[in-house]
């Protein structure tokens, strides 16, 4: 034999170290594909005096080429099917729906008309109503109650239309003059004379002319005396006669001319002031009312029932 050992450079075969590594390496496109473990290598001189090299990771071509060629799993989607299912069966609903709808009216068509001739073609019943003769309708009987305010009847008590009057110097209960004087406006519903004015008279209007006395009608106290509102200067005396409140109002009387106060005791035909044209007015006058427990009468109709 020769001179050459196993394991030395110049030796055509193997060790077993070698063919331990080659069984372990994989072969064909499973070493492109899919890496190996291998154990670190150290650095054992070989006979042909090169270390041994670490294995390297496949390169990304590789990984391309063996992603492509791998077996690719079904993409069609799961719930595919299903749709085309349900989109069947819509389907299938809105034919089963349209006959549905169609053929009975189609098939009653027939007897609807049939029957609407029968209908038109049947004789009429008429109903008659046998009406008693000796039966009349009377109108029901209603009580003759009817709805009068307090303030309505006194003022229907005391209203009068005419403006003649006389006055009696010596009576309890006298007109605001002495004598008989014009009388422009009475009480009740008017045509509202100025803006301010009201379209029913609460009072009556004297017009003896401007700057005349202003006599009290009836012994009384001063309950009030302003110079506001549309009444401009007025003054109110509270009486009581016959057992009943009475109060006089006297207004539009000029400024500066009222002569008495509050809670003053005035007597019949006292003068309190003088016909003027303060407040709303028109011109010079003097507005008297009559208020009767609050309620505002017709002085005219109750002077010529009271003044004696």
């Amino acid at each position: 034999m020769s001179g050459i050992t196993p394991g030395s450079g110049d030796s055509p075969f193997p060790t077993r170290r070698e063919l331990r590594e080659r069984a372990a390496r994989p072969t064909g496109r499973a070493a492109a594909t899919v890496p190996t473990k291998t154990a670190p290598t150290k650095n054992v001189p070989t006979n042909d005096s090169r270390q041994a090299q670490p294995k390297r990771q496949p390169s990304r071509v590789a990984r391309q080429v063996a992603a492509s060629t791998a077996p690719r799993k079904s993409r069609r989607p799961k719930g595919r099917l299903l749709k085309r299912l349900v989109s069947f069966g819509a389907m299938l609903g809105a034919g089963a729906l349209l006959v549905a709808t169609s053929l009975p009216a189609m098939a009653l068509q027939g007897s609807a008309a049939d029957a609407l001739d029968a209908v038109s073609q049947a004789p009429v019943r008429t109903q008659t109503l046998a009406v008693d003769k000796k039966v009349l309708v009377q109108a029901p009987t209603r009580d003759a109650y009817t709805v009068v305010s307090l303030a309505q009847k006194i003022r229907v008590s005391y209203t009068h239309g005419s403006f003649d009057y006389t006055n009696d110097p010596n009576g309890t209960i006298q007109w605001p003059f002495p004598v008989a004087v014009p009388i422009s406006s009475g009480f009740g519903p008017r045509a509202a004379p100025c803006g301010g004015c009201s379209s029913f008279h609460e009072g009556v209007d004297f017009t003896p002319g401007s700057g005349v006395p202003i006599g009290a009608i009836a012994d009384g106290v001063v309950s009030l005396v302003s110079s506001s509102g549309a009444y401009g200067n007025h003054v109110i005396i509270d009486h009581v006669i016959n057992g009943q409140k009475v109060q006089s109002l006297y207004a539009h009387m000029q400024s500066g001319s009222v002569v008495v106060t509050v809670g003053e005791a005035v007597k019949v035909t006292q003068v309190i002031g003088k016909v003027g044209s303060t407040g709303e007015s028109t011109g010079a006058h003097l507005h008297l009312e009559i208020h009767l427990d609050g309620t505002p009468v017709d002085p005219f109709a109750w002077l010529k029932a009271n003044a004696n």
